[in-house]
C-alpha cells in the first residue's frame, strides 16, 4: 500500500504510475490534511510526500503523520538547498528526492527501503552475515529471547522496539536501523558508506555508490538517535563517534 500525497496533478500521475509498477495499490491525496487523514486510515508501506502543500508543508505533515506511523516517508521537492534535506529527516522522512526525479531511481529507493525488516520481522543475514563474525568485539549482551542491552538500553530485532529504564523510545524505521546496526557490532566501527548499505539492506560492499548526502543522512539520523536517548556526544553511553570514520557503541558502564 503507498499513499501519494502531491497537489500537482502531473507530478501525481507520475507518482501513481510507478508505484503501481511497482506492484503498490495506490491512494492518493492532494492536501496536507487529506494526506495524514489517508495514512492513519490506509496505513501505508511508503508515503511520498509533496513539501509544499496547499494548506501546510510536508515537514508538518511529516511530524504529524509520525505520531502514529512508521510508514517509510519519501519527501519530493523542488528545492535542493541542504537545509531543507536536513529538516526533511529530523521531521521524520527516510529519505528526499528533488524534483524533477527520475522514476527508475524512485523505484530503486523504494525497493531499497522495502529490503529492511518489517515490524516483527527479524533480519534474516543476522549480525555474522553483516560482519563476518558471530561475536563483535565487546557487543551488546543477548538476552535469552534474542534482544540486544547495553548500558541500560534494550533493543530488540524481533518486535523492532527500543527501551530505555523500562520506558518506549518511539524511534523511526530508519533510526531503529541504525541503533541495531551498532548495537550488534559493539566496539566495531562502522563507518558512514557501511551504515548508508546497512539502511539499504546491503551486508556487503556491492560497488553500489553512496552519495555525500546519504552519508549527511546518516549523521542527521544518528543526532536524532541521540536526541532521543538523551545521549550527550562529549560523553555517550550508547552511540560514540570515531572522528572522520564512523560510529561505534561507547564502552560498557
Amino acid at each position: 500500500m503507498a499513499v501519494i500525497i502531491e497537489d500537482d496533478g502531473d507530478i501525481r500521475s507520475i507518482l501513481e504510475s510507478v508505484l503501481q509498477q511497482s506492484g503498490f495499490e495506490i491512494h492518493a491525496a492532494a492536501t496536507g490534511a487529506d494526506g495524514v487523514e489517508a495514512v492513519r486510515r490506509f496505513e501505508p508501506d511508503i508515503i511520498t510526500l509533496d513539501l509544499g502543500l496547499p494548506d501546510f508543508d510536508g515537514f508538518e505533515v511529516a511530524r504529524q503523520v509520525r505520531q502514529f506511523s512508521d510508514g517509510y516517508i519519501v519527501m519530493l521537492s523542488a528545492r535542493a538547498e541542504e537545509l531543507d534535506t536536513l529538516l526533511a529527516l529530523e521531521a521524520g522522512a527516510d529519505d528526499y528526492l528533488t524534483k524533477p526525479f527520475r522514476p527508475r531511481e524512485l523505484r530503486a529507493r523504494v525497493a531499497a527501503m522495502l529490503r529492511r525488516p518489517r515490524h516483527g520481522t527479524p533480519d534474516p543475514a543476522g549480525p555474522a552475515a553483516e560482519s563476518g563474525s558471530a561475536a563483535p568485539e565487546h557487543a551488546a549482551t543477548v538476552t535469552s529471547s534474542g534482544a540486544l542491552v547495553h548500558n541500560g538500553l534494550t533493543v530488540d530485532q524481533a518486535t523492532r522496539t527500543a527501551q530505555l529504564g523500562g520506558r518506549d523510545v518511539d524511534l523511526t524505521r530508519t533510526e531503529f536501523d541504525l541503533l541495531h546496526a551498532l548495537m550488534e557490532s559493539g566496539r566495531v566501527v562502522r563507518t558512514k558508506p557501511d551504515l548508508v548499505r546497512r539502511l539499504r539492506h546491503e551486508h556487503y560492499d556491492t560497488g553500489a555508490f553512496v552519495s555525500e548526502a546519504d552519508e549527511r543522512a546518516v549523521e542527521v539520523h544518528i543526532g536524532n538517535l541521540r536526541r532521543k536517548l538523551g545521549d550527550d556526544p562529549r560523553s555517550p553511553r550508547w552511540l560514540e563517534t570515531v572522528r572522520g570514520v564512523g560510529y561505534r557503541l561507547a564502552p560498557q558502564l
